[in-house]
């Protein structure tokens, strides 16, 4: 799979979070779970200071011997005063930036399978989606992997 190297200015997320993992067999219903919420209940739509129309999946706090993260479903702000909301940082720095153009479940989900199968050299910081657009079902996604 393909990819740049791009360095990204730290980035304010605000949104909605719960803590999982890849062997949680509820995985898939915890983050849709955060999606339905976030999108459905009118909250990305309340945002204060968006700082552009990109919903965020974000990726924090790893502990790999749990296997969890919390999981970040929200948006760029350019200043928080959404004070109800999680608020996370997006770490300045660099980052592999992989395009995905296609379902937001399917080819999402088999990115990711990819991704933790090569061998880069992260840092576990903060790896996030960005969703730029989603027409007739085929979504426009970049996914950013922080490197040491």
């Amino acid at each position: 799979m393909n990819y740049e190297i791009v360095n990204l200015e730290e980035k304010i997320v605000v949104g909605l979070t719960a803590r999982t993992g890849n062997n949680d067999p509820d995985i898939q219903k915890i983050v849709g779970g955060l999606w339905q919420d976030f999108m459905g209940n009118g909250i990305s739509a309340s945002l204060k200071n968006k700082a552009n129309p990109y919903c965020v999946g974000l990726y924090t706090n790893y502990n790999f011997e749990e296997v969890t993260y919390d999981v970040t479903v929200g948006a760029e702000v350019s200043q928080n005063e959404n004070t109800e909301l999680s608020f996370k940082i997006i770490p300045a720095g660099k980052y592999a930036k992989f395009n995905i153009k296609g379902d937001v479940v399917i080819d999402v989900t088999n990115a990711w399978n990819e991704i933790w199968e090569m061998p880069l050299e992260r840092t576990y910081t903060a790896d996030f989606e960005e969703y730029l657009s989603n027409e007739n079902g085929v979504a426009d996604i970049n996914i950013y992997i922080a490197l040491k």
